[in-house]
């Protein structure tokens, strides 16, 4: 079972810590490459339900990500072709790609509802702080018109998940 106090504890440190990080403003190169590796993180969330849940809500959950983070971030690549730039690793990317792996090693131990409810909640709070992000800096802070298009057209998509993760764990009756 899921301790809320645990979930909201971990989700409280893990928006705190990534605006930190992200203090000093970002350059294009670097919120695209920070976009693109949230994108990737959540595919790499998704495939682990895809793997290991049973309940059909959660698997369809995961293919909606799995479609729509591929479609965004290969939007992304094209855009970053046809710009000819390559974007810039950062201490944001670094920390959340640090962050998932303990995501992911801590959801590969559980099973059955713990998983549903561990992934769900997980997906929930992700959702929260990455559309915070996008909608608070990252858009705000973009110069090239069409990478501020790209983020704001997947920030409605983003919202949208966001949304669904919450219904989610309100219908496995999370606590």
């Amino acid at each position: 079972m899921i301790n809320k106090k645990t979930c909201a504890a971990a989700l409280v440190a893990f928006a705190f810590s990534m605006p930190a990080v992200a203090e000093e403003p970002m350059n294009d190169l670097e919120i695209a490459h920070t976009a693109y590796t949230a994108g990737q993180i959540d595919i790499r969330y998704a495939h682990l339900a895809l793997a290991l849940s049973q309940n059909e809500d959660v698997r369809a959950f995961a293919a909606t990500m799995v479609r729509d983070h591929t479609a965004v971030n290969d939007a992304a690549g094209a855009l970053i072709t046809e710009l000819n730039v390559t974007p810039q690793d950062n201490a944001l990317s670094q920390a959340l790609v640090k962050g998932a792996g303990e995501k992911v090693e801590e959801l590969t131990g559980l099973r059955g509802k713990a998983f549903d409810c561990a992934y769900a909640t997980n997906e929930l709070g992700y959702h929260q702080v990455v559309n915070q992000t996008v909608e608070g800096k990252f858009i705000p802070n973009t110069t090239v018109e069409p990478l501020k298009e790209l983020l704001t057209d997947a920030l409605a998509t983003f919202k949208q998940h966001e949304k669904h993760a919450e219904n989610m764990v309100s219908g496995l009756k999370c606590s």
